[in-house]
């Protein structure tokens, strides 16, 4: 390849990659979703390069050389301190080169490729180790964090106060330097990868030299200003120079940010996986007289000691749910101590011994000890998610990264945190806290104003003086996430002139050409400059949706620009298992099929930036919504709440205003009118459908052929359904209630219908019936806003009677959109009535369970069934309402599929999606349906999952709970009473 030197521009250096063949990306859309990662940052790149091995690394690297472009590597892209982002080619590791490349149990240790996600890589030793060994790093962000990010900036996480930083476990890496050299860097020095690549051989060496003379020349400063305390990750880590470190070269690459040489292999040490843990749960009055008792819990040798505040706590519940965060002791701070061993009953003994210490030191209020799994989890989940949790809290206010990374040893924390909270309070701000307690690291979000230039300058005066304050408790700017954009510009208040010469000389011994990760530590961008908040144009969107900020009006910022900013690109979208959400970054792995990476797309289009341009008409944000399936999982999995099937809808509302839609808009969109007509005809609908030419009409709907269409069912089939299970009732004593028999229940299953009303039924309730109404589901799904409204109204008028009866619905998807989306599109108090009245049928039956009702099935309950998660429910009304109810009514054993089963509405029906939609489904419910082939029953309430089920087991139907529960029906539980009319879902959402 040629080394001429050639004018920057994205086609220059593009043209030079493509002709190597290299996968590189300079798209509106690609550039709009890579300008951003987990900070307060937006920085351009000219375009993402997606390597497949490292001599593709090489390659990039030589051409940025020879075209003077600036190259940054990415991994998960969860950098809150900006150092993932950069105005050249963002190197992305995390699509290809995520492999495990070998293992050794006995030596202990892994060789891993860079973009490998750090959840993956513990749970894969610990298979092969059969649960001896681990990968000891645990960042909050392991789900979707990669090693080669890991090592960049030197990461810790939760477990660090046993295990340590990232560092700590470097054996050696293998790094391409910016001149294409390819190194070996280890303990002891560095040399060529290949030892017959003359080129290499000479680079080390001259490297070697180089950076011995620098270590020779500032032995003093070395000793006395590095590695002072255990979080010391500012600046470069030269201190691991030094004769008595063993001159370890693989140790000092670590913490670099991308700014000497590219990582391509790690081999990284393992650590014995502890028989036994026993977390301990303390609560205190705040963070500081928490911080005031690390020293005598350090005593004890904790594993972890994990600190938050009250913030969290309330926004997790008010996002989540009560029950969402469960086994907190009183308390309006926490601390989480871990506690490791072999011996349970020893941990036990310990952990005693511990909390009698901590209540004769008179701070904490109360403390108990955590053996629960399901408790531990819920509890760690909240310290987990701490940064997308405090980023929108409960009462509406926003706050930012910045300044959420300091840290001091462990002895100095309480009185370091004390006075913080007066700069805080000094500069009218708030912060939320949460950190690594044990280790003296804290992450603090604070609600700075970052729209406007009186914010700020705040933002500046405040975290000039906040870097002051830790220096003056002989701390680090940062203590995990590296300095990046958010702190180099502060690295002089923490080292002297001479170090911050041998920062740069450090830096420039690797790379001469200065061409990684430019703008951070050495000669750094303000701190200040390039936010993303900051130019976003005043400019009204005008939406269907109400999405004005609850608590706060958002300080003037337009809703939907205030929406789609809450994206703030903690990345656990990004996750591969957890959860729901994102089915299709799942199924593709695409930064641009992700909930974060649509978001970013948004704030480009409201920004009005050339790279997302036409506002509402813009094609690059049609593109990133395009595998959306709508399923709401985001709503809830998100730690801020995105919501993009609202974002979605909005949008298609507007993009195709006055234009002409797919046709699967039509076909599926408007299945509510069909319905209508097909009640009239449906064995001639059903007979035409199942003839050579349903294949063409599916065609010509826009719809795959390779899914069998439902089978319709006639208008009078639901009520004859109900009729028939409510004229046999005869003891109505308990509370009433509505049973809503949605659209797709009447077109397509009305046997389920007439099911639900039996259990109803069977409750003692007097049961009543509403069926003139729609919720608009296919609408809303489709953008067709304007009939969702109309029908919406419709159902208002229908179901407001002024009571508070419950309303049951039987299709979870119609339960969703009556409960969310009624009031968010119809502005009325009638509207937000009715939406409190709704409830899922799982979810009433759940409670009535729990008020002592048992259910008088036809047959016995099965011990075990296999139950489809249905993602809206799950989103609106709780994560665990299938299965809580399930276990709640006697069955004992629940194999939850919790995953999109990939229909999702009209998703799974288009021709352009089906092949996404089975990899979707592929995800948990498939896996779920071959790991338990019978004979426990699948049950799937929502309509598309029971298509999705049928799709992938034809000869084994799914049966909504209803089915299940029936006093009257008389089959097994295995079939529904009418498989004739179960058949496949046209609802939009799963």
């Amino acid at each position: 390849m040629t080394q001429t030197r050639i004018p920057v521009t994205a086609g220059s250096v593009t043209e030079l990659l493509r002709a190597e063949l290299l996968e590189v990306d300079t798209s509106a859309r690609r550039l709009a979703e890579y300008s951003f990662d987990a900070s307060n940052y937006r920085v351009q790149p000219l375009g993402v390069i997606f390597p497949h091995d490292a001599a593709q690394v090489a390659t990039a690297i030589k051409a940025c050389r020879a075209t003077d472009t600036a190259l940054t590597f990415r991994g998960g892209g969860t950098s809150m301190a900006g150092n993932a982002v950069g105005p050249g080619l963002i190197l992305d590791f995390s699509r290809h080169m995520h492999a495990l490349l070998g293992l050794d149990a006995q030596a202990g240790w892994v060789d891993v490729q860079p973009g490998m996600v750090l959840a993956n890589l513990t749970a894969e030793v610990e298979a092969r180790t059969a649960g001896k060994l681990s990968f000891a790093p645990d960042p909050s962000s392991k789900t979707r964090a990669t090693i080669g990010g890991s090592i960049g900036n030197d990461a810790c996480g939760n477990h660090s106060v046993r295990y340590g930083r990232t560092g700590a476990h470097v054996i050696e890496l293998d790094v391409i330097t910016s001149d294409g050299a390819r190194l070996t860097a280890t303990a002891t020095g560095i040399h060529a990868t290949d030892p017959d690549d003359d080129a290499a051989v000479h680079r080390a060496e001259q490297l070697s030299a180089d950076l011995a003379a620098l270590a020779q020349a500032n032995l003093g400063i070395f000793r006395t200003e590095l590695g002072r305390i255990q979080r010391q990750v500012s600046g470069y880590q030269l201190e691991h120079l030094l004769p008595e470190k063993g001159f370890n070269i693989a140790r000092v690459l670590v913490g670099t940010e991308g700014t000497c040489a590219v990582v391509v292999r790690a081999r990284m040490s393992l650590v014995p996986k502890p028989a036994s843990a026993l977390l301990l749960c303390v609560g205190y009055p705040d963070v500081v007289q928490a911080a005031e008792d690390i020293e005598a819990i350090l005593e004890f040798s904790p594993a972890a000691v994990e600190g938050i505040d009250e913030s969290i706590v309330a926004t997790m519940r008010a996002r989540r749910g009560e029950d969402s965060v469960m086994g907190l002791p009183e308390g309006q701070a926490w601390l989480y101590i871990d506690l490791d061993g072999d011996d349970p009953t020893d941990l036990q003994h310990r952990a005693e011994q511990l909390l009698a210490a901590l209540r004769g030191s008179g701070r904490m209020i109360d403390g108990r000890t955590v053996p629960d799994p399901t408790e531990r989890a819920s509890l760690w989940r909240v310290r987990e998610d701490g940064a997308g949790l405090s980023a929108r809290l409960h009462t509406g206010g926003e706050s930012w990264p910045g300044w959420e990374d300091s840290a001091v040893a462990p002895e100095r924390l309480a009185d370091y945190l004390a006075e913080f909270r007066e700069l805080l309070a000094l500069h009218g701000l708030h912060g939320v806290m949460y950190g690594h307690f044990g280790a003296g690291c804290m992450h603090v979000r604070i609600t700075y104003d970052l729209r406007s230039a009186e914010g700020r300058k705040v933002f500046r005066d405040f975290t000039a003086a906040a870097a002051a304050l830790v220096v003056a408790h002989d701390g680090s700017l940062s203590g995990e996430h590296g300095d990046g954009r958010a702190r180099s510009e502060f690295l002089p208040l923490m080292y002297s002139p001479a170090m911050l010469g041998a920062f740069e000389s450090f830096r420039a011994i690797w790379d001469p050409a200065a061409v990684l990760n430019p703008g951070v530590l050495t000669k750094p961008d303000a701190f200040d400059t390039q936010l993303l908040l900051a130019g976003v144009p005043a400019r009204q969107w005008r939406t269907s949706f109400d999405l004005q900020p609850k608590a706060d009006p958002g300080h003037g910022i337009d809703p939907f620009v205030h929406a789609v900013q809450g994206c703030i690109g903690v990345g656990r979208c990004r996750s591969d298992s957890g959860g729901v959400m994102c089915p299709s970054f799942r199924a593709t792995g695409d930064e641009k099929d992700s909930t974060r990476g649509r978001a970013r797309v948004l704030q480009e289009m409201v920004r009005g930036a050339l790279s997302v341009k036409d506002g509402w008409k813009s094609m690059d944000a049609k593109e990133a919504l395009d595998l959306c399936l709508s399923c709401k999982a985001c709503a809830s999995d998100c730690p801020t709440g995105v919501d993009m099937a609202t974002y979605k809808s909005e949008f298609l509302s507007h993009h195709y205003r006055h234009r002409l839609r797919p046709r699967s808009h039509y076909s599926l969109g408007w299945l509510p009118r069909w319905l209508k007509l097909t009640a009239y005809i449906a064995p001639l609908v059903n007979a035409v459908l199942g003839s050579p030419l349903g294949k063409l009409i599916s065609a010509a709907g826009g719809l795959s052929t390779q899914r069998s269409l439902p089978r319709f069912a006639s208008g009078a089939a639901w009520r004859r359904e109900v009729d028939a299970a409510l004229g046999t009732t005869s003891d109505t004593n308990g509370k009433p209630v509505v049973l809503f028999v949605d659209t797709f229940t009447r077109g397509f299953r009305p046997e389920v219908a007439g099911a639900a009303a039996r259990v109803l039924a069977d409750t003692g309730a007097p049961v009543s019936c509403a069926a003139d109404a729609c919720c608009g589901l296919t609408y809303i799904s489709t953008g067709q806003l304007s009939i969702a409204k109309r029908l919406l109204e419709g159902a208002v008028r229908v179901l407001d009677d002024g009571s508070d009866v419950p309303i049951v619905v039987v299709e979870p998807s119609c339960a969703a959109a009556l409960s969310k989306d009624l009031p968010e599109l119809i502005h009325t108090e009638a509207a937000r009535r009715v939406s409190s009245r709704i409830r899922s049928f799982a979810g009433h039956l759940s409670g009535l369970a729990a008020e002592s009702w048992t259910p008088n099935p036809a047959t016995p309950l099965p011990d075990s069934v296999v139950l489809q998660t249905h993602c809206h429910e799950y989103s609106v009304f709780g994560a665990k309402i299938q299965s809580a109810a399930l276990a709640s009514l006697g069955v004992g054993n629940v194999v939850e599929a919790t995953g999109c089963c990939g229909v999702a509405g009209n998703f799974g029906f288009e021709a352009q999606h089906y092949e996404t939609s089975m990899r979707v489904a592929d995800q948990a419910l498939a896996p779920a349906l071959r790991a338990n082939p019978g004979p426990a029953p699948v049950l799937s309430d929502g309509f598309s999952c029971t298509m999705a089920i049928k799709q992938l087991t034809p000869d084994r139907p799914a049966l909504h709970l209803a089915q299940l529960l029936d006093p009257g029906n008389r089959t097994t539980p295995h079939s529904p009473q009418h498989p004739d009319t179960s058949s496949t879902d046209s609802k939009e959402q799963p």
